[in-house]
């Protein structure tokens, strides 16, 4: 970096703190905006309401105190033509980056305000006449730190690229290139950092989106070529004797969705090809029978299976479910979560270790150490969201490349599911059962509480029940306990006297929750109050209405989620929201969630307004950061990039090929991307 013109080893430390430590740094560093100061306007031209860029000569430097707390700065160019104004509102700083008679370009939104045309915080930038990098042309905007300014890391990236573009190597395939048109490296470097116009500015965005989700696809086809090639999977018997009996006993006949989804599943299973795959399905649409199958089959293989949920709760839910439905057919369950005690704990991993226990039902306690099962066939994942991409290879590790089901209530759009799992098969049951009625959704605010609770009393009176939900009001759960304390008290004494009213949440003894939770079950609680312990897995199908206190405070997600809780038997079903949403962003989370019951099409607008990093909280291990890619905008680039890297991979599995060695080294050098769970080698 030091051997560049204009940095040395000054400039060198300062540029290691925007991660800039190498050449290649500097070149994929990329502007985050663009200002096009290319073409000007003249100022006797300007209409209210446009968008332009202006150059002209500083007259007036003017600060105006209108009133206390309010300080209005004025700055005043000419062009010859005319005046136009620049304001800046209580920002004193200002004036002193402006000196009479220098050149500026102003740069926004034109208003006609008091006899002059004014804008308001424009962009700005001093010309320079000697040096034409900053003005005149479209001008890169650099995500940047103190002490360095834009024109310094312009000129640094413009040193960088004349002295060393030639060295650079393109690693893209030659037919990829050709096939899609993109620009060459060589070029397409220099037209996202200085473009000569914005066609070509368009275009090297094109080919570096691309080139990210090109990256990224190869990374997951990779993973998905060694889970399949690399090692035989468990070929499981064809014979059926346990699910059929299960069926048998099933008061209801599987829905199309979910037959379709078990024949994917049960072909996966009985091939020596080891199963990856994702199960997705809407609140309510019968994922866990699919699950049980998978189990039964396992079992009926000579296997064990074991099933890991989030939250102990789910997992005693799922645990208490199973127990009922498969100890007639003469199958042990067993239980795992942290709260069991030693000797409990001791005992059960001795009979898994031993062969004894079929199924293991448990929290993230199934893949610590010291867990080991006799034979482990398939490993089920609910509520994959939850987990990371390490968690799910822990629990996979725990026998000999069992097969894996990862299930997931929460749907997730497409372009995201072909991204954080596109390692995965992908199974979704987009039916719901039969008879199934939509929930209806109210938005009210807390005014008319009142009016809330007197529909709640009457469906009680009806012989149904509710849920209550508070939210998490912050990080710390002794406020969240507090808070849904507080309303449980107040519901009790103040609205309902006479009804039973019971508490649930996660700081609850598992021994308390789960008698709560039996004691709503059985129809001894008419109205439950809870934190989000009930977010998933919960089915009391006399539940016909939930109450979701401030429901801004949750994500489209969570509340839909939250809703499945109810509409899961013959009666109609309420979800109400009380919300009194300060931002737009909340008012339009409640208006979707009135408009729609389809989590696919929820999920899709929880993307669009939070955007792909907040969508599931974290960044999933091992998957790169997209930089210029954006997968909601760039959808048909992903697909585009899917389709090439899995071709690739499928005909060149370790990219040894010669026109492809420079790809496999940006993968497993250039980029430094996190490969723990790959090996290219």
């Amino acid at each position: 970096m030091k051997y560049i013109k204009g940095v040395g080893d000054y400039w060198t430390k300062r540029l290691k703190r925007l991660e800039i430590k190498e050449l290649k740094d500097l070149l994929y560093y990329f502007p985050r905006d663009y200002n096009d100061w290319s073409q000007t306007k003249k100022i006797r031209e300007l209409k209210t309401g446009e968008n332009v860029t202006v150059q002209g000569k500083v007259v007036n430097i003017n600060e105006i105190k209108p009133r206390s707390g309010l300080k209005i700065i004025k700055v005043a160019i000419s062009d010859g033509t005319g005046i136009l104004h620049g304001v800046w509102f209580n920002q004193g700083y200002i004036k002193k980056t402006f000196r009479k008679d220098v050149t500026f370009l102003f740069s926004g939104e034109v208003k006609y305000s008091y006899g002059n045309f004014e804008i308001n915080n424009p962009h700005f930038e001093e010309v320079d006449f000697q040096d034409n990098l900053h003005t005149g042309r479209i001008v890169p905007v650099y995500p940047t730190t103190k002490g360095i300014s834009q024109k310094k890391l312009r000129r640094i990236v413009k040193n960088g690229l004349d002295k060393y573009l030639g060295d650079v190597e393109e690693f893209l395939p030659e037919d990829i290139i050709n096939k899609h048109k993109f620009l060459d490296l060589n070029y397409a470097l220099p037209m996202i950092h200085f473009p000569e116009s914005k066609e070509l500015l368009k275009e090297a965005r094109r080919r570096f989106a691309y080139e990210e989700l090109f990256v990224l696809q190869l990374i997951l086809a990779l993973k998905k070529s060694e889970a399949q090639s690399d090692k035989l999977g468990i070929k499981h018997s064809k014979e059926n004797g346990l699910v059929d009996k299960f069926l048998d006993l099933l008061p209801f006949d599987l829905t199309k969705a979910q037959a379709r989804v078990w024949q994917e599943i049960k072909g996966d299973m009985e091939s020596n090809r080891n199963m990856n795959r994702l199960l997705q399905g809407d609140v309510g649409a019968g994922k866990t029978v699919i699950a049980t199958l998978a189990l039964l089959k396992t079992v009926q293989s000579g296997f064990q299976g074991a099933l890991m949920a989030p939250t102990e709760i789910l997992a005693e839910q799922h645990y208490l479910g199973l127990k009922d439905d498969l100890e007639p057919l003469g199958l042990e369950i067993g239980l795992l979560v942290g709260s069991l005690k030693a000797k409990e704990k001791k005992e059960l991993l001795e009979a898994i270790e031993a062969g004894e226990i079929d199924i293991v039902i448990g929290t993230h306690a199934l893949i610590q150490e010291g867990i080991n099962f006799s034979n482990l066939g398939l490993a089920i994942i609910d509520e994959q969201h939850r987990f990371g991409v390490k968690q799910r290879a822990t629990l996979q590790e725990k026998g000999d490349n069992p097969d894996v089901l990862v299930m997931t209530a929460t749907p997730i759009p497409r372009t995201l599911a072909l991204t954080v799992y596109g390692d995965l098969d992908v199974s979704v049951i987009d039916e719901l059962p039969p008879g199934r009625k939509p929930v209806i959704t109210e938005w009210r605010t807390q005014q008319v509480r009142d009016r809330i609770y007197s529909f709640l009393r009457e469906e009680i009176e009806k012989g149904r029940q509710a849920y209550v939900v508070c939210p998490l009001v912050e990080e710390s759960e002794k406020l969240d306990i507090e808070s849904a304390t507080e309303l449980s008290i107040k519901l009790q004494n103040e609205y309902f006297p006479d009804l039973k009213i019971a508490l649930l949440h996660g700081k609850m003894k598992p021994t308390e929750k789960e008698e709560v939770m039996e004691d709503f079950r059985i129809g001894d609680i008419d109205i439950l109050v809870s934190t989000t312990v009930i977010e998933v897995g919960v089915n009391v199908p006399n539940a016909s209405v939930m109450i979701i206190e401030d429901a801004q405070r949750f994500g489209l997600a969570q509340l839909h989620q939250l809703r499945g809780r109810v509409g899961r038997g013959q009666y109609q079903s309420y979800c109400i929201l009380i919300s009194d949403p300060s931002t737009d962003e909340g008012v339009e989370r409640m208006k979707i969630m009135t408009k729609s019951t389809d989590g696919f099409v929820i999920a899709e607008e929880d993307l669009h307004l939070r955007g792909p990093g907040e969508f599931f909280g974290t960044r999933q291990h091992g998957m790169p950061d997209l930089k210029v890619a954006d997968i909601l905008r760039d959808h048909k680039l992903l697909e585009l990039a899917r389709e090439d890297a899995f071709a690739l991979i499928k005909d060149d599995p370790r990219l040894e090929k010669r026109e492809n060695k420079l790809l496999k080294g940006i993968l497993t050098e250039n980029f430094n991307y996190d490969f723990e769970l790959l090996d290219i080698s």
